[in-house]
């Protein structure tokens, strides 16, 4: 049983965040508009570098982007908690219904794991080269969470055992 729940604690506590995140996105919505802005205009990229020709000035296309990213982890946060029920229900069942109800929440930590290696390692830092702004560099933070959830995913995926404590 302790298995089934550091699964769902850690489960809920990737939704929790995602519940955060969106929160923090709507609540405080032209903070984290800027930091999109800035890395898609690459207004603070390395002077000269030859990748200008990517910078996006649309107004447009930052709010887009922004709402996209904001859609994304709400998507996300949706799954994560929706899988979050699944285990919860399933908690004291045969390890077979446990397994099967961890679809929703692979699927929610894959959809977690692409927004930060897919939109912001990946287009934010190296199409946007996001990576060469001292001031708008998300990376660290991009990567910490594509771990944190990655570690989550892992253990998520090992299969259950009857015979587990």
């Amino acid at each position: 049983m302790i298995t089934r729940l550091t699964k769902l604690l850690l489960l809920a506590s990737i939704a929790l965040f995602y519940t955060l995140v969106v929160f923090n996105n709507l609540t405080d919505f032209d903070s984290n508009y800027q930091f999109v802005r800035h890395v898609l205009m690459m207004d603070s990229t390395f002077p000269g570098n030859q990748g200008m020709w990517r910078a996006l000035n649309s107004p447009a296309l930052h709010l887009a982007s922004y709402w996209s990213l904001i859609a994304w982890a709400f998507a996300t946060m949706v799954l994560c908690w929706w899988g979050v029920w699944q285990l919860l229900r399933r908690l004291k069942s045969p390890a077979a219904e446990f397994n099967a109800a961890k679809r929703i929440p692979i699927l929610a930590l894959l959809f977690g794991m692409l927004l930060w290696l897919g939109a912001f390692l990946t287009v934010g830092g190296e199409w946007f080269l996001m990576w060469q702004s001292a001031k708008w560099n998300g990376q660290q933070a991009a990567f910490r969470m594509f771990t944190t959830i990655g570690v989550v995913l892992l253990l998520m995926l090992q299969p259950e055992r009857d015979d587990q404590p």
